[in-house]
């Protein structure tokens, strides 16, 4: 053999030798995850819920912010057992910070105006979907919140982060969730914007809103959510069983 045809011979083995390494790689490579994504569709006015059953026991609702005589206006994000056991709910357990201004609120806390509110847009979060671990996770919660152990230099105590770190755990088997503010009315707050919600507010601009008058033509400094319309979308497993009414397709599943 010459030179020449011994040159193409060698690159010849070669390129077939990268060629099954590649077929070999894709055989072998784990399929990315998929997921059941269902999309729902409402619309919520101040001072009232909005729910719906999702399946397997669990439920999506929106519950309003309280209590309202300390003048907050908006809606928690909340995902519990059709037949609700209460705080925490799995959103709040899978979706810290906790105690702290939180994707899962959408309402005048935490120093946030109206026209704030509906600028953080859309929203994610995620939610615990095992019974057994949401179960632990609420009681975990609420002996650290009864111990003092989550907020002040107490959540700092190498206790308090090793509880901390067991509360973590519970999250290996969640799902993910987001919210998108269609539309809404609202009363805009009369203050300026906190430092850390300017570009909240100048996005608030830019959602879909009208403005409602004030009672009394007296306006707040944090104004109030009247209504919003809303679209969620949730990443379910892919063997989710979902109620007969709500439609799903597979889809890759979000982090």
């Amino acid at each position: 053999m010459n030179t020449r045809n011994t040159a193409i011979f060698r690159w010849t083995l070669a390129a077939l030798a990268v060629g099954v390494m590649a077929t070999l790689g894709c055989a072998t490579a784990p399929a990315a995850p998929s997921c059941k994504k269902v999309v729902l569709i409402g619309d919520v006015s101040a001072g009232k819920d909005w729910q719906t059953s999702l399946g397997q026991g669990w439920a999506f609702r929106l519950q309003p912010i309280g209590p309202a005589q300390a003048g907050y206006s908006g809606w928690d994000l909340v995902v519990d057992r059709d037949q609700p056991t209460g705080y925490p709910d799995s959103i709040l357990l899978a979706t810290p910070p906790y105690n702290s201004i939180n994707e899962r609120e959408i309402g005048t806390t935490f120093g946030l105006r109206a026209q704030d509110a509906i600028g953080w847009n859309p929203r994610s979060f995620h939610f615990l979907i095992d019974p057994a671990a949401f179960h632990q996770a609420q009681q975990l919660f609420l002996s650290l919140e009864r111990d003092g152990q989550m907020s002040g230099s107490a959540a700092e105590s190498t206790t308090a982060s090793r509880d901390m770190n067991r509360l973590m755990q519970f999250e290996k088997a969640r799902a993910a969730g987001e919210l998108r503010i269609e539309d809404s009315r609202l009363i805009p707050g009369v203050s300026d914007a906190a430092p850390f919600a300017q570009a909240w507010a100048l996005a608030g601009m830019r959602t879909p809103h009208q403005i409602v008058a004030a009672p009394d033509g007296k306006s707040s400094s944090r104004g109030s959510l009247a209504w919003i319309r809303f679209s969620v979308t949730l990443w379910l497993p892919a063997s989710w069983n979902l109620q007969p009414e709500l439609h799903g397709v597979i889809a890759a599943c979000n982090p």
